[in-house]
């Protein structure tokens, strides 16, 4: 296992530089900041304490390239709308039709993240310590492979003293039911001392495209329990039984954030992968594939089903500490 040495984000003059994008919102509580990117994803571009040697960030920053590319998967956190990582070829079955997306412009070959986080939010209300932002999809006929469900989504993104809440809420506009589900990617600086813990019960292990296979024992659930270096498994795994809090600790740098999600939240991924310095720790609602699960495995996915005009809301939270 490759052992990461150094934070590979480091924050210098190029990094001030694209905090200071105009087309960012920045946000502030004390010496907490948050800055907020409409325009690529409704994501977080940075989260992070403002101190007299430089900012100390809690999520990864996006760098001034991130943002002139307009790349959700470079920023610190971006949200999942109206479902969850990965699904197979694009294509599942639900309420007696077949939906293909293979042609919505995702250019994965598994349909990834859903639609949300390709697209620019609309700005509402601000406050200095708060911003929400909507995103309304209507299925265009003319796209092949659009998701077929009109819904409304929305992030009410704040600052409660130092710790960030992230509030999400969906609502089906359309007159049938629609699969759902929903979530946040966070980035989170990756060091050679990094820890993760979590309370869970399994993993889903995984095939070669990052789908999962089977539901089981493995030695990442127990390391979770106890605190698992970033570097200890090669991971990109959605994990059940969580009992919606984990920390993310530099015991090195004496510091810890801690994330608290609502029910809704019951699934967590794990993305620590041996070959980059990345590292995630997602809560979401429902495992990857989930609408393409077996019968005897829907207890096991998560996710659900929205009936029209019905509405959904959970709310994230991260809270850092000094140690």
């Amino acid at each position: 296992m490759r052992n990461v040495s150094l934070n590979p984000f480091p924050f210098g003059a190029s990094g001030q530089a694209a905090l200071d994008d105009p087309s960012l919102i920045a946000l502030c509580s004390g010496s907490t900041e948050l800055r907020v990117a409409p325009l690529v994803g409704g994501s977080i571009a940075a989260y992070f304490e403002a101190t007299h040697a430089g900012p100390v960030h809690w999520m990864r920053p996006a760098t001034g390239a991130a943002l002139a590319a307009r790349n959700p998967l470079q920023m610190a956190s971006f949200p999942l709308f109206p479902y969850c990582n990965r699904i197979r070829d694009a294509r599942f079955d639900f309420d007696g039709r077949s939906i293909d997306l293979s042609g919505d412009g995702n250019t994965f070959a598994h349909a990834l993240h859903g639609t949300a986080w390709r697209r620019a939010w609309c700005v509402g209300a601000r406050t200095e310590t708060s911003v929400e932002l909507h995103l309304e999809h209507t299925p265009n006929p003319s796209i092949h492979g659009d998701w077929p469900f009109p819904y409304r989504a929305q992030q009410t993104i704040e600052l409660i003293g130092d710790a960030l809440r992230v509030t999400l809420t969906a609502r089906n506009l359309g007159d049938r039911p629609m699969p759902f589900g929903m979530g946040h990617h966070p980035y989170y600086p990756r060091t050679a001392n990094t820890v993760m813990t979590a309370s869970v019960e399994a993993m889903w292990h995984a095939d070669a495209d990052v789908l999962p296979t089977h539901l089981g024992a493995h030695p990442a659930v127990d390391a979770l329990r106890n605190g698992m270096s970033a570097d200890a498994f090669d991971l990109d795994n959605n994990f059940t039984g969580w009992q919606r809090e984990a920390v993310v600790a530099w015991p090195d740098e004496r510091r810890q954030l801690t994330l608290n999600a609502d029910a809704v939240f019951g699934q967590l991924v794990v993305f620590a992968p041996a070959s980059e310095a990345l590292l995630c720790v997602e809560p979401v609602s429902n495992t990857t594939d989930c609408f393409n699960a077996p019968a005897a495995a829907r207890d096991s996915v998560g996710g659900c089903v929205l009936m029209p005009g019905e509405e959904i809301t959970g709310v994230l939270t991260w809270t850092p500490a000094r140690l």
